[in-house]
C-alpha cells in the first residue's frame, strides 16, 4: 500500500489541474474544507461530485463494554460523521 498523499502534493496536483498557482489551489481546498465542516457541523449534507455524500448522523444511547474490565456501560446519545462513497470512485478503484 503507498503512503497517503499529504496536502502539499494535493495542493500541487489540484493547481496543476485547475491550470492556477498553488495559493489559488489551497484557498479552493481549505474553503472547501470550512464549507463542509459548516454544513455537516449544522446537521446538514455535502455531495462532491465524483468523491461521495458527507454527513452527520445521530447515535442513540447504547451499552458498551470496558475491554480491559469486562463492566458494561452507558454510552450517551451522540453524532457521527458518515461518508458514502459515490459510485464513480468505487468502479475506479475496482476496475
Amino acid at each position: 500500500m503507498s503512503k497517503p498523499m499529504t496536502k502539499t502534493e494535493l495542493v500541487s496536483q489540484l493547481a496543476t489541474e485547475m491550470g492556477s498557482d498553488k495559493k489559488s489551489a489551497a484557498a479552493a481546498l481549505d474553503g472547501l474544507a470550512t464549507i463542509v465542516m459548516r454544513e455537516v457541523g449544522n446537521g446538514g449534507a455535502v455531495t462532491v461530485p465524483g468523491i461521495g455524500k458527507i454527513h452527520c448522523r445521530a447515535r442513540p444511547e447504547r451499552q458498551v463494554r470496558n475491554p480491559a474490565t469486562g463492566e458494561s456501560l452507558t454510552k450517551p446519545a451522540d453524532k457521527a460523521v458518515k461518508v458514502v462513497i459515490a459510485k464513480a470512485l468505487k468502479d475506479s478503484v475496482n476496475s
